[in-house]
């Protein structure tokens, strides 16, 4: 699961003196934050009063707790559905629904669901008709997006051994069908730089890619480089310029900044989201990555990657998502100088009215539905 394999793991959480207490009290106007204690009400209610919306967590259970968490936070979610054949779980996207169906019953609107499809089944005849078929009962069923995963163009292949990426043509009706259904198509293709790279010891993604080498791209023959990777997935953009798309992990350009502006200033059916690349952005000066969201502030939505798996605890997770959007809020709405997963940095200070789009405003835009149950 990619939350398992980020940073709510790999990296130490930096504690941030969040707990139940700090989450009882009402929303109110965005006011400034402590910058002794960033967990303070007044930061938790100021993030709640944006009515935020997380649009990047997979969630495999729920429980009372959970869900009051969310609803104290005013939270919302967008629940991702993936097919991973590494991992036991994600293997099978029926179970993986089913779980994912439950917890947006039992959330009472604080859920959504992005759903999937299975690119294994790529190379079967009457795949792409397949895929539909169980888009549209998803779709039917209330999904407002759907994923491809970073298995197109890393590791899935064709009959004739050849890595299959994003703009395959055999993926045209799929990507048509989501559009003509007005979804939004959330892409995760490639990955950081570091996985292209000789290993790092002092690299960001170091552990991950030590941890599950099986996306570590340096020392396996014949892959796509990164460039083709997302030339495939800029190629996607052109040829369905009605279909929204949000790029995950800030479009795998987190350390472009420029190279992910140029693709903001040709696509403008191209959104990307925060998730677990928050941390890239604080290693780079404040002030340019200030400039770039106040420069695109309609493209960037917020998301973490956060999970709740079948064998978490739920304490555990409780504290890990308060301590990530309280650790967050610091860096986007603070001046605050702090350590962020053990790098010094200085929060961005975002405007009000932008702190809303990337909280609530641009969700709502680039994910139609995500809202529709709003408690």
């Amino acid at each position: 699961m990619e939350f398992r394999y980020r940073y709510g793991r790999i990296n130490l959480l930096v504690g941030l003196g969040v707990c139940f207490a700090a989450l009882t009290a009402q929303p109110q106007q965005h006011s400034a934050p402590s910058a002794q204690d960033p967990g303070s009400r007044g930061d938790l209610r100021a993030l709640a009063a944006l009515v935020p919306v997380d649009t990047h967590t997979h969630v495999a259970k729920g429980d009372a707790a959970f869900y009051a968490m969310l609803a104290r936070l005013h939270m919302h979610i967008l629940n991702i559905l993936l097919v991973d054949d590494h991992d036991p779980y994600r293997k099978n996207l029926n179970s993986q629904r089913a779980d994912a169906e439950r917890v947006i019953q039992e959330s009472h609107g604080y859920a959504s669901l992005c759903t999937s499809f299975d690119p294994f089944q790529f190379n079967n005849a009457g795949f792409a008709a397949s895929a539909i078929r169980g888009l549209n009962q998803d779709f039917m069923n209330g999904a407002i997006a759907v994923k491809i995963w970073k298995n197109i163009g890393m590791e899935l292949k064709d009959k004739s051994g050849r890595y299959v990426v994003a703009d395959d043509p055999r993926f045209e009706p799929v990507y048509l069908d989501i559009q003509n259904h007005n979804r939004t198509l959330i892409a995760h293709q490639a990955e950081p730089d570091e996985a292209w790279e000789a290993a790092n010891p002092n690299g960001l993604d170091y552990p991950y890619y030590k941890e599950h080498p099986i996306w570590y791209m340096y020392d396996k023959p014949g892959v796509p480089a990164k460039k083709q990777i997302l030339d495939a997935r800029d190629h996607l953009l052109a040829q369905n310029p009605k279909l929204r798309v949000a790029g995950a992990h800030l479009g795998s350009m987190e350390d472009d900044l420029n190279g992910l502006a140029q693709r903001f200033d040709r696509y403008p059916n191209f959104a990307v989201d925060t998730a677990a690349r928050v941390v890239h952005m604080v290693v780079m000066p404040s002030d340019t990555v200030r400039a770039f969201i106040l420069k695109y502030q309609d493209r960037i939505v917020y998301g973490t990657d956060l999970g709740y798996a079948q064998d978490e605890a739920l304490e555990e997770v409780v504290k890990e998502w308060q301590d990530q959007y309280a650790r967050d809020w610091r860096y986007f709405s603070t001046r605050d100088t702090f350590e962020y997963d053990r790098h010094k940095t200085e929060g961005l200070g975002l405007p009000p009215a932008v702190l809303r789009k990337l909280y609530h405003a641009n969700a709502v835009r680039w994910f139609p539905g995500i809202l529709a149950s709003r408690p």
